[in-house]
């Protein structure tokens, strides 16, 4: 403010005065309580406004016992993480949703067990109100680790057996790709191939599981695995045509994958879609449109999933985070988006 000493900090104090109320009707309205009638609010938020006044969360904590921050936990590497822009499309969701709920966003990685220690003592130093927790394996300790912590947690993806009964985001990974199959079945395609995720995530099982469900009696040979990236879609392209030259067709679990698939048909010799088509999954900006041909793929809403999961989260954490507040979670549907590949 004019006339002000420099360094001067305005104080809940100084927007009571100035609004007229008490220190603890001020700090009511700056906290977001109830109980306050509306023109006296308005009052206290137009002194804010005036003075400049900026919360001190430290002490906001102490009172509320709430941090204002959510851990983001991603089970994968660091290279993964910035190589795959599906995690940059889910953060993104996510990141959106809790600046729209004034919450801010922590993110930790998952490199090996070895971090687990690390992670179990920020999860239980208090430092987080709650985590959102994606990309989890078969085998992950994570899961466990955030229930000893006892932090409100939500999963990006359905959890594998065994793990705590946790409220989760998904989309429906099993009829997505049965989707996908049915399209390149109706297609007139007779062999068609799949190129598998990671055996140990249930994104990838259901995948697989969904590519079963329409093709029951598929030759073993048409299933080749992959990880994800680009580079295992190549490979696994690869060995399938040496395995089985004459298929006409491929289900790839993801698009990273199917754009490796795209690029060892192309050096083989191989018209897409004229003598194989490609179908992948996810649609993931930056990656479906732009391979050549465009690849048709299987739509999840990728942010609106990463959004999804701060409201769950939030919807807990306004209950109090106590037992029995937990949502239940949600499976979203997915769409066959139609380009050039098949």
């Amino acid at each position: 403010m004019p006339g002000q000493p420099a360094g001067y900090r305005p104080t809940l104090e100084a927007v009571a005065a100035r609004a007229g109320v008490s220190r603890a009707t001020a700090s009511r309205v700056v906290n977001g309580g109830a109980g306050v009638r509306q023109p006296l609010a308005d009052k206290v938020r137009e002194a804010v406004e005036a003075l400049g006044y900026v919360p001190n969360h430290a002490a906001r904590s102490l009172v509320t016992r709430q941090s204002g921050a959510v851990a983001v936990i991603i089970a994968e590497p660091e290279f993964r993480i910035f190589s795959d822009p599906f995690f940059e499309q889910q953060v993104r969701g996510i990141s959106r949703e809790l600046t729209a709920n004034d919450s801010q966003l922590v993110l930790l990685w998952v490199e090996g067990t070895g971090d687990y220690d690390r992670i179990a003592r920020y999860l239980g130093g208090g430092h987080v109100d709650g985590a959102l927790a994606f990309s989890l394996h078969a085998d992950d300790g994570l899961p466990a680790l955030i229930g000893r912590a006892k932090v409100p947690t939500v999963f990006g993806g359905r959890p594998g057996s065994g793990a705590a009964a946790v409220p989760y985001v998904d989309c429906d990974n099993r009829g997505g790709a049965r989707s996908a199959v049915h399209h390149l079945v109706g297609l007139g395609r007779r062999r068609v191939a799949h190129i598998a995720g990671p055996r140990d995530q249930t994104s990838a099982t259901d995948r697989a599981d969904g590519y079963r469900d329409v093709l029951f009696d598929a030759d073993p040979a048409l299933t080749a695995q992959g990880d994800f990236t680009v580079d295992s879609g190549a490979r696994a392209m690869a060995e399938l045509l040496d395995r089985r030259p004459d298929l006409d067709a491929v289900f790839a679990a993801n698009d990273l994958m199917a754009a490796g698939a795209l690029r060892v048909l192309r050096e083989r010799g191989r018209r897409v879609p004229q003598d194989v088509a490609v179908v992948g999954f996810d649609d993931v900006a930056g990656v479906a449109e732009a391979t050549d041909p465009a690849l048709t793929t299987v739509r999840q809403d990728i942010e609106g999933m990463g959004r999804l999961m701060v409201r769950l989260l939030m919807r807990v954490l306004g209950d109090g985070g106590g037992e029995g507040a937990a949502p239940a979670s949600v499976v979203m549907p997915t769409e066959l988006v139609r380009r050039a590949s098949a």
